[in-house]
């Protein structure tokens, strides 16, 4: 195998890696606006809540560095790039061989 076949692979190997990364902490971070949500609608936070709130937010933390691509000067092109590689979907797309 040729040194330039092996590096891209490890390329693809890692944004492979990344991708379901970034998919799972997304997973995790499901209904943290309607806890959010709670205090404004008259509602109280319990312990639990509060618990989880903290769970999410720490989960959130964790893709700062990909939310921060998308805050740079021009991040907003990359948005469409992204979500095709973030798109689930596309593995199923492809014709198995």
């Amino acid at each position: 195998m040729s040194r330039p076949t092996a590096a891209l692979r490890r390329v693809f190997a890692f944004a492979d890696r990344e991708r379901k990364y970034v998919l799972d902490e997304m997973a995790q971070v499901k209904g943290l606006m309607p806890l959010l949500m709670k205090r404004r609608n008259r509602g109280q936070w319990t312990p639990e809540d509060l618990a989880e709130i903290r769970a999410k937010l720490n989960c959130l933390g964790g893709l700062s560095w990909y939310l921060a691509l998308l805050l740079l000067p021009g991040g907003f092109f990359a948005l469409p790039a992204v979500a095709w590689w973030l798109d689930r979907r596309r593995e199923r797309r492809t014709p198995s061989g």
